[in-house]
């Protein structure tokens, strides 16, 4: 099926956000069971189906909104948004290659990547770019290369230091946070910027997750999903300006809960980047409203009896025990007690 990429859109206020019926079916929906226990979550990143996990870096229809939002954020404010420490430099050109090369393989219609040498010609027909540069030489870009490329890609990228016995927060395009600033973290080490997750460090996953990704090798990246409810389609939901997002929490009714109240799924594809030894974290945003979630009964059944049975930890984690029974009220009407079937996927 043909994507319609949305020439119209906002996630700012005043926000003008939906997803089309293809959009909703397409969604990554989080739950493959009853009932929610946090884990590593974590599975081979390879093609599959002909929805988001069918190419390396999902786009949808949302592509152009999002590229909009994104240039909106990093010129009212660029420090607070982007940010690289100077010895990423090699890490960044690797991660402009996996972008241009995974995005020009999966979507020829889109993209072309031409290399001649060191000489590279990329074409972006969906943003009207055509840029000729030098591999290497950040020189003949208008940006750095991290910068120069996620400005085109969808989702917020984290790249890490691998290095002596953790991982270390080193470079990001973050214009979509969820709770935290790139700012304060840049730098930090694997277990400082995972401190505030609850259940963590007692369960064991965090070390469990480190070991894994040390392991991790070029050419075989792994997947998990991320994911929480959130009061309105808003990408940008950083410490830094918690001041003008966070008093919507405080609109939610019961009237209004379906169309304010969006789940917010992260896909997040992990690499492994050859010349730096760094890992790339790519964390693709999607919103769903609770209205268009209830339009496929299993999910809606399965969203109520996971939230009803959340633990509270979790609620307070994710930010949403100030409406948490307003949701769980409002699905429980479309759920009839029947049986959900295995997996995630819509029946």
């Amino acid at each position: 099926m043909t994507t319609v990429f949305k020439q119209e859109g906002s996630f700012r206020p005043p926000y003008a956000f939906r997803n089309s019926e293809e959009s909703i079916r397409r969604f990554p929906f989080p739950y493959f069971e009853d009932e929610y226990a946090y884990s590593m979550n974590l599975e081979p990143h390879v093609p599959t189906g002909d929805g988001v996990l069918r190419a390396a870096f999902d786009i949808d229809e949302h592509y152009l909104t999002e590229m909009r939002e994104r240039a909106l954020a990093l010129e009212k404010n660029p420090g607070m948004h982007y940010a690289s420490l100077p010895h990423t430099m090699q890490a960044q050109w690797d991660l402009l290659e996996l972008i241009f090369e995974s995005y020009a393989r999966d979507y020829p219609e889109h993209f072309t990547l031409i290399r001649e040498g060191s000489r590279w010609t990329w074409e972006n027909r969906l943003m009207g770019i055509k840029d000729t540069f030098t591999f290497g030489d950040p020189a003949t870009l208008p940006y750095e290369p991290m910068e120069y490329a996620t400005r085109q890609a969808q989702g917020e990228w984290i790249v890490v230091d691998d290095r002596d016995d953790s991982l270390y927060k080193s470079a990001g395009m973050a214009t979509e946070r969820a709770d935290y600033s790139l700012r304060f973290n840049l730098g930090m080490s694997w277990s400082e910027w995972h401190g505030p997750v609850p259940l963590i460090q007692e369960t064991g996953v965090l070390d469990r997750a480190l070991k894994f990704l040390k392991r991790l090798r070029t050419g075989h990246p792994v997947r998990r999903l991320n994911w929480t409810l959130t009061v309105n389609p808003r990408l940008e939901t950083s410490a830094e300006t918690l001041h003008e997002w966070a008093p919507d929490r405080l609109t939610v009714t019961p009237e209004n809960v379906g169309s304010k109240v969006h789940m917010r799924l992260e896909l997040q594809p992990l690499h492994r980047l050859p010349r730096s030894n760094a890992i790339v974290f790519p964390v693709r945003t999607y919103f769903l409203s609770l209205d268009e979630l209830v339009t496929v009964p299993k999910w809606a059944r399965r969203t109520h009896r996971v939230l009803k049975s959340l633990n509270q930890n979790l609620i307070d984690y994710k930010g949403f025990s100030l409406y948490h029974q307003t949701m769980v009220d409002f699905l429980a009407q479309y759920d009839d007690g029947a049986p959900t079937s295995p997996g995630n996927g819509a029946d």
